[in-house]
């Protein structure tokens, strides 16, 4: 490889935009309220509270988990981090503009954020999937919400509008082409219906699964986890991914201005889109007896370990382990967590190792949970074939990071000087690049060169 074709690489690690204090606030916000639950029985007795005294174990208790972690972040984004006075957030606090002088621009913002929410109101509607199993919890809840929004988007758009820097933007330019009395710019409309499509599609599929994870916590037994490695290990592992998934659908709610947590970009590469929906209902391929779905005629770990104590616990350890960088993956990005979108550079927790820990953990935690090349019907097709199988669930997931990259490389210079560190000094990815460059070096004279392998 010529080396002078190599990005100049910073002789420091980017800053991260997001602190590390704002997920470890809310994770503690759901820790407490997670304790509240579990115990409310003795604590509303203890302090005067009617019955019954049973733990808070409902879905309505697993969504109060949502403020329980989102106001601790957004309390220490404003008050200690005080994200609203970047430059990013698009806002000059110093000049607000007169009302008036900004409602013809607002009411047309207005008007395109309300054809975008009738919009996916249209499409969740028109999708089966939407009215079946979990999904239809979420569309109650949404239903719910929808006067809210529609009503508050009203008194929230005058008071931004004074406010930004440019206010005639992705909102604006829908509304404006709607209306057809003001020239608009189509890049800003695509920008603008790409980025609530994510918004749609992400925050049902959220809202749908995010009550199970969090009663099955509170509803856990722990009395005798310590003797019992399967136990313990399966309990700790649901609990990282209840975790990934509250804080998660913070990130996804609060995608705001004043919070610097706006969508930047979301993902314009047709190819990013596919290889991330792919890995979500509707269109899932990983189970059920699709095409990727890996899990045919095996057992899980735990099956074929039986009767083996050292390493049922060996193997329970480094499954806890990987799920626990999973979910780190995803408070690292407090108020930010988002699939396809650009919102900030986040280079801290475990992106200072590896540019895709996320992706990296939750593909090792696959292999190693589910052991596809041992077969239950000790048929060496079905090994061959889970095998197999697998390998293309990872490609998809190397994928999907390679489209990131190439989406968030052309997005922000940062970006790219936190890759260029990264292919240098970060831990893991670093040696996945110098095994890219080996491999280079040993190619043939004319073979074509491929991207480096990805983490």
């Amino acid at each position: 490889m010529n080396q002078s074709f190599r990005p100049s690489v910073p002789l420091a690690r980017p800053e991260s935009d997001v602190s590390a204090g704002v997920g470890l606030v809310g994770l503690a916000g759901l820790l407490v309220w997670l304790f509240v639950c579990r115990n409310w029985g003795s604590l509303a007795e203890m302090i005067g509270l009617p019955g019954p005294y049973t733990p808070l174990a409902g879905p309505y208790a697993a969504l109060a988990a949502i403020l329980a972690s989102g106001i601790p972040m957004v309390a220490w984004s404003l008050l200690v981090d005080r994200v609203h006075l970047r430059a990013s957030t698009g806002i000059d606090w110093s000049s607000p503009r007169p009302l008036h002088e900004m409602l013809p621009v607002s009411i047309t913002k207005i008007a395109g954020l309300w054809a975008t929410w009738a919009l996916i109101a249209a499409i969740y509607c028109l999708g089966r999937w939407y009215w079946r199993g979990n999904y239809y919890f979420a569309m109650q809840l949404l239903g719910y919400a929808a006067p809210v929004l529609f009503l508050g988007a009203v008194p929230y758009v005058l008071w931004l509008d004074r406010v930004l820097v440019q206010p005639r933007d992705g909102a604006w330019h829908f509304g404006a082409m709607l209306i057809g009395r003001e020239a608009w710019d189509a890049e800003q409309v695509r920008h603008h219906l790409r980025g609530w499509a994510v918004k749609g599609f992400f925050c049902a599929f959220m809202l749908s699964i995010d009550p199970l994870g969090f009663m099955g916590e509170v509803k856990a037994d722990y009395g005798h986890l310590a003797t019992d490695p399967v136990t313990l290990g399966n309990v700790a592992i649901e609990f990282m991914f209840m975790v990934d998934v509250q804080i998660a659908m913070v990130g996804y709610l609060l995608t705001m201005k004043p919070l610097d947590a706006h969508i930047r970009t979301a993902n314009p590469l047709l190819a990013g889109w596919v290889s991330a929906l792919m890995c979500y209902p509707p269109f899932i391929l990983m189970g059920g007896g699709n095409v990727l779905d890996y899990h045919q005629n095996t057992a899980d770990w735990a099956f074929w370990m039986a009767g083996h104590t050292k390493l049922l616990w060996l193997w329970a350890g480094v499954l806890v382990f990987l799920t626990a960088i999973y979910a780190w993956a995803t408070v690292a990005f407090g108020l930010r967590f988002s699939n396809l979108t650009y919102r900030g550079v986040l280079t801290n927790g475990p992106y200072a190792f590896t540019r895709h820990p996320a992706y990296l953990a939750k593909n090792l935690f696959w292999w190693l949970q589910t052991l596809p090349f041992l077969a239950t019907t000790h048929s060496p097709v079905d090994a061959v074939r889970n095998t197999v199988t697998l390998g293309l669930v990872s490609g998809v997931y190397y994928w999907r990071a390679r489209t990131e990259e190439a989406h968030l490389l052309a997005a922000d210079a940062k970006y790219r000087a936190y890759h260029a560190w990264m292919a240098e000094h970060g831990a893991i990815t670093a040696r996945f690049v110098r095994v890219g460059r080996w491999l280079a070096r040993r190619r043939p004279v004319g073979t074509p060169a491929g991207p480096h392998p990805a983490e």
